[in-house]
């Protein structure tokens, strides 16, 4: 059975992009003709705009969307997310989506999920919520490493070409060793990780990369992954 992740850097849900193709590319994963999907909105809040454009986007395709909410009347979590084809975490507050994720054991529920075959995926704050840690700006005017669920070995940088400050900050952290590699992915594109293992960054937007961010001899590298252009 394969695992499968897809980490989105920035961008999806249709936005200037009406052929849907990072949402498609998800849904296609799990060979279901009629996937379920179901969009955790936690890291906005539950923010009511995002939970309609969800819907608005897939409600299109030809899947099965549902959401769970935190903030209002919550259902049965396990059912539900076990049931799934697929996940998809929206952006946000990574580190107040965690804290409300453990405290109701979702953590730990993802990851049972996961492992069942449950596709994961999500952009922003729900790409970075997969690796051991990731860069979050979930403090005002200042980049953190945040620890996450560590389903996917690694630190991660979301928003690596669309933030001034993400580079220089990604640079910094290898510079004081604080990290010893980052998987730094533009907006437009996605990382998709197999059984925990890079596969492919896929590219939904034109020469938008995924990259392996490391110090060789002081020089700061990036190396790009293997790319599928949709």
């Amino acid at each position: 059975m394969k695992k499968h992740i897809v980490a989105i850097g920035g961008g999806g849900f249709g936005r200037n992009n009406s052929s849907y193709l990072i949402e498609k590319y998800i849904l296609n994963l799990s060979g279901n003709t009629t996937p379920k999907i179901c969009f955790l909105p936690t890291a906005t809040g539950d923010n009511d705009s995002y939970i309609v454009r969800f819907y608005k986007t897939f409600s299109s395709l030809n899947c099965k969307p549902t959401h769970i909410e935190f903030f209002k009347r919550t259902n049965n979590l396990k059912n539900h997310i076990m049931d799934q084809d697929v996940v998809f975490v929206g952006g946000g507050n990574t580190k107040s989506m965690l804290a409300i994720w453990n405290d109701w054991g979702m953590s730990d529920l993802l990851n049972d999920a996961y492992n069942d075959g449950v596709i994961m995926s999500g952009v922003s704050a729900g790409a970075i919520c997969w690796f051991t840690s990731g860069i979050t700006d979930s403090w005002n005017n200042e980049l953190r490493i945040l620890p996450c669920l560590d389903i996917v070995t690694g630190t991660c940088c979301p928003h690596y070409d669309e933030e001034p400050s993400r580079i220089p900050y990604v640079k910094k952290m290898l510079n004081e060793e604080k990290i010893s590699h980052c998987i730094s992915i533009e907006g437009g594109s996605a990382m998709h990780f197999i059984n925990g293992k890079p596969f492919k960054n896929v590219s939904f937007k034109n020469n938008k990369n995924t990259y392996n961010v490391f110090l060789d001899n002081n020089d700061i590298v990036e190396k790009p992954f293997p790319k599928i252009q949709l």
